[in-house]
């Protein structure tokens, strides 16, 4: 996986799809599909990437080596995970916007009871790190070491016929018309909002 994460972040993210998320805990070993992500470049000309206007306390972590966990605060309530990408100092992360729960599926449901169905347990940025028990507290991870408590890691197989599908960004209002959203086509855990999946 470190191989796919050293380029930029738009041509790492379509090869996030289908890896692996696991996070051991006291609760036990939760692991997650990644379905769908986003991508957020480091250049300066993405202007709804948090690093657009250079290094900040809050987004020290997308500068860091590629394969780190970047995880941020929104709307006063929510955690959102990206994997950082690129070289040191690229500022670039791909956003973990969906996945499905592929072990560990009662801790899952435990952490998140308002889901009414499996595939709703990582259906969106947020609902993904409550399954997984990702918090602020995780924010710097090395996702690469097999022996962390977070591991990203490929499948043992991707699906046969597996498309990937791209597309607008969600829920921003800078640059959002850029296709750097990815996802695997026809996976029932991604966005509603999917223009011609």
């Amino acid at each position: 996986m470190a191989e796919a994460v050293s380029g930029s972040a738009v041509s790492a993210a379509p090869h996030l799809l289908g890896g692996l998320l696991a996070y051991r805990s006291a609760d036990g070993i939760v692991a997650v599909r990644i379905t769908e992500v986003e991508a957020y470049s480091g250049d300066g000309t993405d202007p709804a990437a948090h690093t657009h206007r250079g290094p900040t306390p809050r987004n020290r972590v997308m500068f860091g080596p590629a394969g780190t966990l970047y995880v941020y605060f929104i709307y006063g309530m929510h955690w959102c995970a990206n994997v950082v990408c690129g070289p040191s100092g690229a500022g670039e992360a791909v956003l973990l916007r969906a996945g499905e729960v592929v072990e560990g599926i009662e801790i899952a449901r435990r952490r998140r009871p308002a889901a009414r169905r499996d595939i709703e347990l990582a259906s969106g940025p947020a609902r993904l790190t409550q399954a997984l028990g990702i918090t602020g507290a995780d924010n710097g991870a090395s996702l690469l070491d097999p022996h962390c408590a977070l591991y990203l890691s490929r499948p043992a197989r991707v699906p046969p016929g597996a498309e990937v599908r791209t597309g607008p960004r969600v829920g921003i209002t800078k640059a959002a018309d850029l296709p750097w959203r990815f996802w695997l086509h026809g996976e029932l855990t991604v966005s509603r909002n999917r223009p011609n999946s």
